[in-house]
């Protein structure tokens, strides 16, 4: 089997040394009031410069897109300054980075909120699970739904936080479009049940993601611009009837805006993706997208290759290999085993599951 995997790729005008994408992974290790990303989070980033790509934790655009506590923001000027040390550590072991902007919508509390306000989302929803917040645990309230001027402003936020991540020495973002979060719980009719102009039929429906973008390309260049979608939803209770009429329409679109890359999250086991490929989404997305695609969740270095061998998608995104195995790249090249990670540490703490996995060569 050729080894793809390894070989370079050019995204734009962007040279990555492998098509190995490291997936976008909350670790929450910003301290609050701050949220901005420090010397623990540079190191975190350094120890895995060697992908081709890094995508990094989701990153806040706003206050009020806000909601898992110790998540790094980029709204204000200390994160900005905090994102530099990031990027000059991967910049400086020949590393690309791209920075996820985020908003999580209706996944967040009051008590995390400005002015404590409820969370936002499309349509009032309320998610299952708990959420923490500066007086402990609580259960996810129920959201409210936008106003326009809401809608508007967060198109703002977007724009604004996409330039101030090119300020802090990305090379480009990527837009969190997936995971049931704010602008996938637009995409879903399960979760948008608007009468306005952002709800109702797809085209409606869409709205909100299409003119989110286009905000954000009156001071990005395209290339610098990627999107992440994940058409079939993971979270309970939230999900499209339809996805692939859905987000198939979606996809036709993007065509349209030629971004950087169309990054598809879905949750795959590793034996699925050896012996059901056929299980996976990315061969439909494929014929309808004429980008550079990504394709994340549940990969092997076999099913890695196969894909690209296949020509299903460009780059590969690994994920929780990524936590324990800071050198992935080279122990894929090598064969070598790869360590487990300890997911007790995912979330939270200090330097313990995060900058201490040891690489082959310690």
């Amino acid at each position: 089997m050729k080894k793809l995997l390894f070989k370079p790729y050019s995204l734009g005008p962007i040279a990555l040394a492998n098509r190995i994408v490291m997936a976008p992974m909350t670790r929450r290790r910003a301290n609050p009031p701050e949220l901005a990303a420090n010397d623990m989070i540079a190191k975190y980033y350094r120890q895995r410069a060697s992908a081709g790509l890094i995508i990094s934790e989701g990153s806040q655009v706003s206050p009020r897109a806000y909601g898992y506590t110790g998540s790094p923001g980029i709204f204000t000027k200390k994160q900005i300054e905090g994102w530099k040390k990031v990027t000059r550590a991967v910049h400086q072991e020949n590393g690309k980075i791209f920075l996820q902007l985020w908003h999580v919508g209706p996944y967040s509390h009051r008590l995390l909120q400005p002015e404590a306000k409820a969370p936002v989302s499309a349509s009032p929803v309320q998610p299952e699970g708990e959420v923490l917040t500066p007086t402990g645990k609580k259960p996810y309230e129920k959201s409210r739904a936008m106003t326009t001027d809401e809608i508007h402003q967060t198109f703002r936020d977007f724009a604004q936080a996409a330039q101030n991540a090119v300020s802090a020495g990305f090379d480009g973002v990527e837009i969190h479009g997936a995971h049931a979060y704010l602008i996938d719980q637009f995409i879903m009719d399960g979760t948008n049940k608007r009468t306005d102009a952002f709800g109702g039929s797809i085209e409606n429906r869409s709205r909100f993601l299409f003119q989110l973008i286009e905000e954000i390309l009156k001071h990005l260049p395209k290339e610098k611009v990627g999107l992440r979608l994940s058409p079939r939803s993971v979270k309970p209770g939230m999900e499209d009837s339809n996805p692939e009429k859905t987000y198939g329409f979606i996809v036709e679109k993007l065509n349209d805006y030629d971004l950087a890359f169309l990054h598809l999250s879905e949750m795959m086991k590793p034996e699925e993706r050896l012996n059901f490929p056929e299980k996976s989404i990315v061969s439909f997305y494929r014929k309808i997208y004429k980008g550079t695609l990504i394709s994340c969740g549940g990969h092997t270095l076999e099913s890695a290759n196969l894909m690209l061998e296949k020509s299903q998608a460009d780059l590969i995104a690994f994920g929780k290999p990524f936590i324990s195995n800071p050198d992935l790249v080279e122990r894929l090249k090598a064969k070598a085993p790869l360590a487990e990670p300890v997911k007790e540490t995912f979330y939270h703490g200090g330097e313990k599951g995060f900058i201490d996995y040891p690489a082959l060569t310690d």
